[in-house]
């Protein structure tokens, strides 16, 4: 039976164990006092997101949060929410709670108790310390005997087994009936962290309950102290005769299910914990061991790889199902918003096709992206796909590099070099900057493009080539034909299908998602960690114009990474320009007065137009009267909009 009102567990974070009844349309969460659920969580946005309440259910809309909503894992921006999702942001896990009558099946039949179960009789192990997982030496020194033979023949069982099975759940189940078959566990559980859990606490993304008698079906109550502890400590732990102590007489969850023994073994890669793997039995005749000690930790060092794997995979399969469902293509352009989804329309459609394309844009709106994204969706996927920038070169560097040369072609030609075109065969040729070539090599890629062959530097001889072209620039072609710059018939032949790529400033909701990008990847590069971005930090970004668009915002984000002492990215860890740009649009950053910054503004305004006055409005010229670079002049110019009045 459905429950009245759907609700929320806090498993993790500030409001642990606290349940949120959803009776209201609309709830929202986030950092200010003014939300229905407010998280004291710096990480968390002031309006991080909503949930609402619809006919059909239960929805989640992320509002535009800086560091992401992520259910099940996956950052979203809006999901129809399902009986057992996990929503998390910041430091905070919520379970999603629709049906009352099946809430413990949420936690996948594993329940947790508080009280301690740790007595006298305790022996603790760390994997190093296993003689199955030790040096060979120490193997081979062991007495032979019966029960030698069927442990190492459990291992090599599990070993072989468990590495053809691809889901989380097959591979529970079959390392529950391996480990069965060996120890003689009355039930189990396997618990997986995530990534984000601290060792004085846990988070699970994953949990497998199995009882010997019931399967799956039957729950299985589990020791929240020993666990804790063996994530802590990254020791395993076999408690004999838990009931040995008078400590333990009140323990509901021991004395309902006799509980004797206990075995729990952390499952670790490169010595970090990723879960446990938990046994208990209350048989008084049969109970745990040293020995079974030794082979659980066995076991669990061969799973923990396996588990963590299967775990990555199906994340990468959901990742991709999620990717390609949004948009069947292969690309590397972050980002949601309506201008960039046209442009990845459009790549849609004509990378099948063998039309060349042209794709003009401002500097580092990320044109050579875009072209190998048209390049990994064509039928030309398998082939070479080479990029020579236009105006990294002078003319003969560019001629040769292109065409490639004869040995004696030219001075110092000691061989026979292969040029770009030829090389690309079969594949994609991306030139970018093409309107800074020179005329006489304008007139050879006609020919180029017109009969699909060309000489080597030197040669007389003609080589035939398959290649398809794109081209880019970030000039005017249209007014250097009119000036006589750049030949109207190449422009035609290259201008058959024609991209535009968005500056930054007009896809401005894409810039946090781009900055959590390159967050991750500038902290990974620079071996920091990051957690994400302050929402002051977020709107700076955000107010900034970007100039250099997504070339520059990641310059800047990874100025802010190296340069920050924070885990979190702060408003003073931007650049200078950046800071400016969101104290003339009134967001004051930094904190002070708007007084004084309108000051300082006014102050910056008057100095600059009196400098270009005294240039007679030759920005080089007044830049020098300055002392400043004449970009820094042109950007002053622009963050205080002082275009109009110098044109007056």
């Amino acid at each position: 039976m459905a429950q009245k009102d759907p609700k929320l567990i806090a498993i993790a974070g500030p409001l642990k164990e606290t349940e949120i009844v959803l009776t209201e349309s609309e709830v929202t969460f986030g950092r200010e006092s003014a939300n229905r659920v407010c998280l004291a969580d710096l990480s968390v946005s002031r309006r991080h997101f909503v949930l609402e309440r619809t006919e059909g259910g239960l929805s989640l809309r992320d509002l535009d949060s800086f560091n992401g909503t992520f259910v099940n894992g996956v950052p979203v921006k809006e999901r129809r929410l399902e009986h057992g999702d996990k929503i998390m942001v910041g430091d905070s896990l919520f379970l999603v709670v629709l049906r009352e009558d099946d809430v413990a099946s949420l936690f996948n039949t594993v329940q947790m108790d508080e009280e301690r179960s740790v007595t006298h009789e305790t022996v603790r192990l760390r994997q190093e310390e296993s003689f199955y997982l030790g040096p060979k030496e120490v193997l081979d020194s062991l007495p032979p005997n019966s029960r030698l033979a069927r442990d190492l023949n459990a291992l090599f069982r599990i070993s072989t087994s468990i590495c053809s099975i691809r889901t989380l759940d097959g591979l529970a189940r079959e390392l529950f009936e391996l480990i069965f078959a060996a120890v003689p566990a009355e039930s189990g559980a396997i618990l997986l962290v995530g990534d984000r859990a601290e060792a004085d606490r846990e988070d699970f993304t994953s949990v497998f309950g199995w009882d010997r008698l019931g399967g799956a079906d039957r729950p299985v109550r589990v020791s929240r102290t020993i666990v804790r502890q063996v994530l802590k400590e990254g020791v395993a732990i076999l408690s004999r005769d838990t009931r040995g102590s008078s400590r333990f007489e009140g323990v509901e969850s021991l004395v309902a299910l006799k509980t004797r023994s206990l075995l729990a073994v952390p499952l670790a890669i490169r010595q970090r914990q990723h879960g446990v793997i938990y046994l208990g039995t209350s048989d008084p005749t049969s109970g745990f061991d040293e020995n079974h000690l030794q082979l659980l930790t066995a076991i669990a060092g061969i799973a923990a790889v396996a588990l963590e794997n299967v775990r990555m995979l199906e994340w990468l399969e959901n990742e991709n199902r999620r990717l390609s469902d949004e948009l069947n293509i292969s690309h590397n352009l972050v980002g949601e918003s309506p201008r960039l989804r046209e442009v990845l329309q459009l790549i849609s459609k004509v990378a099948p096709t063998e039309s060349t394309v042209f794709i003009c844009g401002e500097s580092g709106t990320g044109k050579e992206l875009a072209a190998r994204a048209i390049h990994v969706n064509s039928p030309r996927a398998g082939k070479p796909f080479v990029a020579i920038n236009c105006a990294a070169l002078n003319e003969a560097l560019l001629e040769n590099e292109l065409f490639g040369h004869e040995k004696g072609g030219f001075t110092h030609a000691t061989a026979q070099k292969k040029g770009k075109l030829e090389v690309a065969d079969g594949g994609t040729v991306f030139l970018d900057e093409i309107g800074e070539m020179t005329p006489q090599l304008q007139a050879k890629m006609l020919r180029v493009l017109q009969e699909r062959e060309f000489e080597r530097v030197g040669g007389t001889q003609s080589i035939r080539t398959n290649i398809r072209v794109i081209t880019a620039t970030n000039r005017d072609l249209e007014e250097m034909i009119r000036e006589g710059k750049f030949r109207q018939d190449l422009y035609f032949r290259l201008n058959v299908v024609s991209l535009e790529m968005p500056p930054l400033r007009e896809r401005r909701e894409d810039i946090p998602l781009l900055a959590k990008y390159f967050v991750s990847k500038s902290a990974e590069k620079c071996n920091r960690t990051v957690k994400g971005i302050t929402p002051e930090a977020g709107r700076c970004l955000v107010d900034y114009e970007w100039p250099g668009n997504v070339r520059e915002l990641e310059n800047a984000i990874e100025r802010a990474v190296v340069l920050g002492s924070s885990d979190l990215i702060q408003p003073e860890d931007l650049p200078e320009a950046v800071l400016e740009a969101a104290r003339d649009v009134g967001t004051s950053p930094g904190g002070g007065s708007t007084e004084f910054h309108e000051a300082v503004k006014d102050a910056k305004k008057k100095v600059v137009i009196d400098a270009i006055e005294r240039a007679h409005g030759n920005v080089t010229e007044a830049a020098k009267l300055l002392g400043i670079h004449p970009n820094n002049l042109h950007r002053l110019i622009r963050n205080l909009n002082l275009r109009t009045e110098l044109k007056k």
